[in-house]
């Protein structure tokens, strides 16, 4: 049986949205107390990490997160508790609806064909869509002037 999976985006408003990228980022500021080095944990660019960053810190009434800029001691980064507390509450939801998912769609994953036939796993037998007589014929009326 195929696992299903959830991706979750959060939007709250033209301007305000959370997704896994960016809880991704949180939880890893919040685990090396240093943007650079979540940057280059998530194999991505300072910039980018700090530009979404500067969005959640933008998008919210209160700051998600707090840097300090290097020095003789060295910078860092850390997460304000609202910071903590969206990342706690997007991962409980997150958790919940993973559960949901999986029961409501057990019986159509079940159906999922889980090999893919271009990675060079065991071929799947598949259905190839086919044109019945019923579409065929309507299809015919269809395009008739």
């Amino acid at each position: 049986m195929a696992r299903v999976s959830i991706r979750l985006r959060l939007d709250f408003g033209a301007a305000c949205a959370v997704g896994p990228g960016k809880i991704a980022l949180l939880e890893a500021v919040q685990t090396s107390g240093s943007l650079s080095q979540a940057a280059r944990d998530l194999k991505m660019s300072y910039r980018r990490a700090w530009l979404l960053l500067d969005n959640l810190n933008t998008s919210f009434t209160r700051p998600v997160a707090v840097l300090a800029t290097g020095g003789k001691g060295g910078g860092g980064a850390s997460l304000t508790p609202f910071g903590s507390e969206l990342v706690q509450a997007y991962r409980d939801f997150e958790q919940d609806l993973q559960k949901e998912a999986e029961q409501r769609f057990r019986r159509i994953g079940a159906q999922a064909a889980t090999g893919a036939p271009s990675t060079g796993t065991a071929p799947v037998a598949r259905r190839r869509l086919s044109r019945t007589t019923a579409a065929v014929s309507t299809r015919g009326q269809r395009g008739a002037r």
